[in-house]
């Protein structure tokens, strides 16, 4: 599997039963997964679309929005919880406003999944962990 590193975008060739020991990047050392969200730029993202095997969550939010504040710890328990089957992203509209025009980005909290560079399926609003654990596992 094919992993963008979170801290210095470098891409990681990863075999799978090699997922769960705690790789690292082979090209700043750092641990590839941290149990977290990671923010990225469009740019971060759109390269991590195309070059990546990973399956990808994403957080379309801004933060002026109330229940993108009060989701995002459900996200980050998320992040915990299922890291390394998928890689939680958080995006910015509000930076990234070309992005969120891309994706067609109407309502915020949008959640996404995104797996061999295509997404699979999206959803409006923020979610409990329960509710939000049980839409991921469907699709991962």
């Amino acid at each position: 599997m094919i992993i963008m590193c979170p801290h210095c975008g470098g891409l990681n060739r990863v075999p799978d039963d090699k997922l769960n020991s705690q790789p690292t990047c082979g090209k700043c050392k750092q641990e590839l997964f941290t149990g977290k969200p990671v923010e990225m730029s469009g740019e971060q993202f759109l390269r991590a679309l195309q070059k990546t095997d990973q399956p990808l969550i994403v957080d379309f939010w801004a933060p002026w929005c109330g229940p993108c504040k009060s989701f995002a710890p459900t996200f980050s328990q998320a992040a915990a919880q299922f890291e390394p089957r998928a890689r939680f992203i958080k995006i910015n509209t509000e930076a990234e406003q070309q992005i969120a025009a891309q994706f067609g980005i109407r309502s915020i909290p949008t959640l996404a999944i995104f797996k061999n560079g295509q997404e699979i399926t999206r959803v409006s609003g923020a979610m409990d962990l329960g509710n939000f654990s049980r839409w991921l596992q469907q699709y991962l």
